[in-house]
């Protein structure tokens, strides 16, 4: 198995006769996108719009690509460049605590106890950096966290790069493989966004901006 894929936490491995099941991070458990709130609420209101105006050439390039990947390596570039690992971790977790109530959906989370009473296997797979979803899905008990990796240098500061592709569409379904085997087959997936269909594709149940009740 290789390190990108991994998931960056994981409480324990799953039971050869565990039901799997995923959720998408944002939008689907959340009410918004965490990692431009977060980035928005860490810059502060003056520096997130200072930092949009530098911003201005990937922004445009995104209206003609719609390149979601490098849309976010560029906001990583320009609001986190050069923070130490240890700050950012830190950051994360100060911004969960403070959002936490009103920012998870309470129907994602009805839907997620409810799999957890279950003894289910409950995976986060999310186009956000690990980092910043690892203290909503501690906060969660999630079992395991599938994200888009950042990079670190020596001396463990944010390079302003990912490690690997974001972790949205086709990538959902590799990296699963990769942390759980190639024949991984999921009880349920959740997700809200065309990004999530290759992973709800491979689940015995899908839920689509919606969440059923486990019978």
């Amino acid at each position: 198995m290789s390190d990108m894929g991994s998931p960056t936490m994981v409480r324990q491995s799953p039971r050869k006769d565990q039901a799997i099941v995923a959720f998408d991070f944002d939008g689907t458990l959340t009410v918004r996108d965490s990692f431009t709130q977060f980035l928005r609420w860490r810059a502060g209101a003056g520096g997130w719009y200072r930092g949009l105006a530098r911003m201005t050439p990937d922004l445009v390039a995104y209206l003609a690509d719609r390149d979601r990947g490098r849309l976010k390596a560029a906001s990583v570039r320009e609001f986190l460049k050069g923070t130490p690992r240890g700050q950012l971790e830190a950051d994360a977790e100060a911004y969960a605590g403070q959002v936490w109530p009103g920012f998870m959906r309470y129907d994602a989370l009805a839907c997620w106890k409810d799999w957890g009473a279950k003894g289910a296997y409950r995976v986060i797979v999310t186009a956000s950096p690990e980092t910043t979803v690892a203290p909503f899905a501690r906060r969660l008990g999630a079992e395991a966290l599938l994200g888009t990796p950042l990079t670190f240098d020596p001396d463990h500061r944010v390079t302003g790069a990912f490690a690997g592709p974001n972790c949205r569409g086709e990538e959902k379904v590799r990296r699963l493989r990769a942390a759980f085997g190639e024949d991984v087959k999921l009880a349920a997936a959740y997700g809200d966004t065309s990004g999530d269909t290759e992973m709800l594709a491979i689940a015995d149940e899908a839920g689509f901006r919606r969440f059923k009740e486990q019978s």
